[in-house]
């Protein structure tokens, strides 16, 4: 296997290519997959890469190359994206008149113009059977697929930049969504803020689940907070805690907030006569207009993620 594309949940997938056939990098291609013939990008596969993929057992199956496309093939596929737009708009109008409870996210339309796809969000059940036939009389002789996906899924395939400055981690690398509850923002000291732990979802931060481990290990020698401390420069008590840097916020005993290394202090079987915000975890203060809402909103629901991209 020499050659992939790139398709459903960013997952590559090997590119079937006859021997005689030669490809470049970034060359767009036809190829027939499961919604019809679409137009893909390719991208040739690292010895290595292909040695780690084959050793997995997790290879997909190979998508048949169709054509290597031309010009031409070029100016139908920007005339297939303006098309697409349009039925986005003509969707989300019968969508309206029929008062459907329904988010429309994103249209599609196979390169053979068989097969459009409109992907969705919504809280509930929706019953669709008046706009299907709309759509039918609407795009005649192609096929119409309806499809209902998550909020997570929703960011996944319109990408965009996540609050860390980079592109999000569901647009690149993540390929599958894991659960994420509240105890993970708070075993890593995260700010308890919707606007600090969510994304742009309005779920929990997948990477509070892949960085949990990171967290849990930096956390060893670490005193919980309000616990009792000797520092070099007295006695106090933990008020907040900075796990990567190894950094420790005591209250002295004068009333003070100080920082330390976490190898300079030492917990004792002491009471200090101090009184300290449990609810701080981190050394830094936040300020949160959102604090309002209800923490276990951002949590996993029926409603995240359903795979169905």
């Amino acid at each position: 296997m020499k050659y992939a594309v790139r398709y459903l949940k960013n997952t590559f997938y090997p590119l079937d290519v006859a021997d005689n056939v030669e490809l470049s990098d970034g060359q767009m291609v036809i190829a027939r997959t499961e919604k019809g013939e679409e137009a893909l990008k390719v991208f040739i596969v690292n010895s290595k890469i292909k040695k780690i993929w084959d050793k997995s057992g997790k290879e997909p199956k190979p998508l048949p190359l169709l054509k290597i496309m031309t010009q031409r093939d070029l100016q139908t596929l920007d005339d297939i994206k303006k098309e697409e737009v349009t039925a986005f708009f003509k969707c989300k109008e019968l969508v309206k008149r029929h008062k459907l409870v329904m988010n429309l996210v994103q249209c599609r339309i196979t390169f053979d113009r068989r097969k459009i796809t409109f992907y969705y969000t919504a809280p509930e059940r929706v019953d669709f059977r008046a706009l299907l036939k709309d759509l039918t009389q609407t795009f005649p002789r192609t096929r119409i697929d309806l499809r209902h996906i998550g909020v997570r899924d929703e960011t996944s395939i319109l990408d965009g930049v996540g609050i860390c400055g980079q592109p999000f981690c569901c647009g690149g690398f993540l390929r599958k969504f894991a659960s994420i509850n509240i105890k993970l923002a708070k075993d890593q000291g995260m700010p308890i803020a919707p606007g600090k732990i969510s994304g742009s979802c309005g779920r929990l931060l997948c990477c509070l689940t892949y960085e949990y481990s990171n967290y849990i290990e930096a956390a060893k020698g670490m005193p919980p907070i309000g616990s009792s401390v000797m520092t070099t420069e007295g006695l106090g008590k933990v008020c907040a805690l900075q796990f990567l840097s190894g950094k420790v916020a005591v209250k002295m005993e004068d009333g003070k907030t100080k920082e330390f290394d976490k190898r300079d202090i030492e917990m004792v079987d002491a009471e200090v006569n101090v009184e300290i915000d449990t609810n701080m975890s981190t050394i830094n203060n936040y300020n949160d207009d959102d604090s309002n809402i209800d923490i276990k909103q951002l949590e996993d629901d029926k409603n995240s993620s359903t795979g169905n991209i």
